[in-house]
């Protein structure tokens, strides 16, 4: 397990909270959502926050003025993050752009960068005063859909925290605008990518009809209580640098060997995760996998398009056969899940939010995971470099809190390039999710044949 300093107990002075408008008027309108942002399960608040180093060359330069007067100006270009959210019939979501602006605070810390410590990573000291909840800010209808804090430091470092309304956007259509806020501060006229609307290329069809099977969407009665309490949580963070994924690829049957990261890393936290939280043998467990569709349509989406635009992929299997089973087995059912996402899949997606009424996904016993490596937080530069870390603030954040993990890009103290899993459970199944990765990484596989799927045990029948 990565250490970090959540010990560390600092001051953070707040001005009043202030609402920053486009710098030219933009136009008074409606825009409808697409029926793949407007579902249940994307009715939160997200959390992301940024940690920037001094730079000597940005010498008596404010910060907080710089990113200000660069938001405003970004906004007339992404005037609809200025508006506000209004729920029409059926709970069709639509943008009223009104202008009204985004919530902005200035702040101070007395606080060193250095302080927080080597191993920059969630779970962060003080997060709820380096990101304040705005009273009255945190509605899905009707608020800011985009709250910004700008913490200045005593060592001329600063941090930058969001919380974005997830129904406007996913991470690499927030990555575009943070992008587009950096070009700004530099000077730059326009964003280099100008931002496109055409939600509606993700609608549902006329009429709807649902033509793949989602079992991310099944409707499962949680007879057991198997929805964790978010009562005594724990949250840390776990590194899988270079050691750590090979580690874990001793694990894979030959044929699987040159997996995805992402996938031999999802198929160890299924499998772990089971064990920990201790279901019964014969319940179902789901991984849910964030699967980036941009590059699923023919043509593509638009250059451009900063709506959601992925789906929700699971992956099922029972408790007894993901515990029992080598890793192998999950690894299966992970990349078959993901390989399911298509151009037809993303249809038939929006064809269900408007038949089912917008349902969120499958939350009892079931675990999210999205992979933010390759998204771009890591290189959203304001004119002070690159930041010491950049990614989600935390884990299980979500509409149902407790159920979602990030992959993120992280560089440790030794300078290996890896992934930081940040990752939410009770404190009792924490220490038992803990020993079994462990086990994992440090045990060598037995030697089995593991390439065929006739190997895997099937579910008993009691």
């Amino acid at each position: 397990m990565a250490p970090t300093p959540t010990s560390l107990v600092f001051k953070v002075s707040r001005r009043e909270p202030e609402l920053i408008t486009p710098a030219k008027p933009t136009p008074h309108e409606f825009k409808d959502l697409s029926d793949i942002d407007d579902q249940e399960g994307l009715r939160f608040q997200i959390p992301v926050i940024q940690f920037y180093r001094f730079d000597p060359s940005m010498q008596g330069k404010d910060p907080i003025k710089v990113i200000r007067e660069a938001l405003a100006k970004t906004l007339v270009f992404y005037y609809p993050f200025a508006g506000r959210l209004r729920e029409g019939p059926n709970r069709k979501l639509v943008v009223e752009c009104t202008g009204e602006g985004i919530l902005f605070t200035e702040a101070d810390a007395d606080v060193t960068l250095e302080q927080f410590g080597v191993a920059l990573q969630p779970p962060f000291p003080c997060l709820e005063d380096l990101l304040f909840d705005v009273p009255g800010s945190s509605g899905v209808l009707n608020c800011p859909l985009l709250l910004i804090q700008v913490t200045r430091l005593t060592c001329g470092g600063f941090i930058l925290a969001l919380r974005l309304n997830h129904t406007m956007s996913d991470a690499p259509g927030l990555l575009q605008f943070m992008r587009a806020v950096g070009e700004m501060a530099s000077g730059e006229p326009a964003p280099s990518i100008p931002p496109v609307w055409e939600r509606h290329v993700l609608n549902a069809r006329q009429p709807p009809r649902v033509t793949c099977t989602h079992r991310e969407y099944e409707e499962v009665a949680d007879t057991r209580g198997t929805i964790i309490p978010l009562d005594d949580m724990a949250h840390k963070s776990f590194f899988f640098g270079p050691t750590e994924l090979s580690a874990l690829r001793r694990h894979a049957p030959a044929h699987l060997l040159n997996c995805s990261t992402f996938d031999m890393l999802t198929a160890c936290l299924w499998k772990c995760r089971t064990i920990a939280i201790q279901p019964d043998p014969n319940e179902e467990m789901r991984m849910i996998c964030i699967v980036n569709a941009r590059n699923r349509f023919d043509p593509p989406l638009p250059t451009g398009y900063y709506g959601n635009a992925f789906a929700f992929s699971a992956a099922v299997a029972t408790a007894r056969n993901l515990s029992r089973n080598p890793l192998g087995y999950a690894l299966e059912l992970i990349r078959k899940a993901k390989r399911g996402v298509t151009k037809e899949y993303m249809q038939s997606v929006a064809d269900l939010m408007v038949i089912k009424g917008r349902p969120h996904f499958t939350v009892v016993r079931s675990y999210l995971v999205s992979d933010v490596k390759h998204a771009g937080f890591k290189d959203v530069d304001f004119g002070w470099g690159k930041p010491a870390y950049g990614g989600p603030a935390k884990g299980g954040v979500g509409a149902i809190p407790g159920v979602a993990s990030f992959y993120i890009p992280y560089k440790n103290h030794k300078g290996e390039d890896g992934i930081v899993l940040p990752i939410c459970l009770p404190a009792d199944a924490m220490e038992r999710f803990d020993k079994e990765l462990n086990k994992m990484l440090k045990e060598r596989p037995a030697t089995v044949d593991q390439s065929r799927s006739t190997l895997w045990l099937q579910p008993c029948k009691l």
